[in-house]
């Protein structure tokens, strides 16, 4: 088992986890592991045709990290300003008498089911392969590392029942996810993990959206550093938990709040996908599928909601 680590933090002397092996300039991380070879991999998985819809339905009343909101508006106001319209009358725009209403949101990334950006976290004031916050920081975001430099994902994925591993429903706040869960989890599905797969962990955490969202929030089961270390070792290229970020809280290390996700972003380049919904693939004893994930491309900004879709 390899030994947890925590990303160096202040000290050009501690700068051995950069540049990265993918290159000094890279704004890929780990997402380099999914090759041309690995698509064709993955897409050769599809047997059924069945899909699972893998994100939660997003609106103001989901749980949230706190600081963190969501505000969606309704705008209806061209449903009147079309009969106003030159072109307009009684019912709308034009001889068919058109009309639309849109909405307007006002929220973070932050929340939601999510693909986080590698200019997220930090060690310190130094990102994933070295880049210093302070010389890529703008008005609308970050100029390197943005979720717009992430590929699209087409890879292998592979879900963990770490719940049931454990004989559990649901994994308790706090509750560390250890290399010897995941191997016995990949034993019971008779798997293994490889270069560029999507590895996802069903702790039944996810169970309390939407119903206790309040507990939901104030902590969580996850993958310890020892997981991360493992994890990163196998050369996945993401990962992601039914949790509203990836790692137990309260942590292992009272003094390390998120190192998990820090050690997986910052040395390692690991994207990590958050509040996942796995309950019903679970359930359908989803093990390796065709992972799709195509986020919006948003100049600089620290992650985008995403629909993962699982392929069988």
């Amino acid at each position: 088992m390899m030994t947890p680590t925590q990303p160096a933090v202040t000290g050009e002397a501690q700068s051995g986890w950069w540049p990265s092996k993918y290159g000094a300039d890279d704004e890929a991380g780990a997402l380099n592991e999914i090759t041309p070879g690995k698509v064709l991999e993955a897409v050769r998985l599809v047997r059924r045709g069945r899909v699972y819809d893998l994100a939660h339905v997003l609106h103001q009343d989901i749980p949230a990290f706190p600081g963190r909101t969501f505000r969606q508006y309704l705008t209806t106001n061209y449903h009147q300003i079309n009969r106003r319209h030159p072109d307009g009358g009684p019912e709308g725009l034009g001889r068919c008498g058109v009309n639309w209403i849109v909405e307007q949101i006002t929220a973070t990334q932050q929340m939601g089911t999510h693909m986080d950006g590698l200019n997220h976290l930090q060690a310190g004031d130094r990102t994933y392969n070295g880049f210093r916050l302070a010389d890529i920081v703008e008005d609308h975001g970050t100029n390197r590392l943005g979720i717009d430099t992430l590929p699209q994902v087409v890879t292998r994925g592979v879900l963990l029942d770490v719940a049931a591993a454990r004989g559990a429903d649901r994994l308790p706040p706090g509750e560390v996810i250890t290399v010897a869960d995941a191997e016995t989890a990949l034993a019971a599905i008779g798997h293994d993990v490889r270069p560029g797969d999507a590895v996802f962990f069903h702790t039944g955490w996810g169970g309390l959206w939407g119903t206790d969202n309040e507990r939901y929030a104030a902590g969580e089961p996850g993958p310890g550093l020892a997981l991360a270390e493992w994890l990163a070792g196998h050369r996945v290229a993401l990962t992601g938990c039914d949790t509203w970020s990836f790692g137990p809280y309260p942590p292992e290390d009272p003094d390390a709040p998120f190192a998990v996700p820090q050690l997986l972003n910052v040395r390692h380049g690991v994207v990590v996908v958050e509040n996942l919904r796995l309950a019903d693939a679970a359930r359908g004893r989803l093990s390796e599928f065709l992972l799709v994930i195509a986020h919006a491309k948003l100049r600089g900004a620290t992650s985008a909601w995403v629909a993962p879709l699982a392929i069988v």
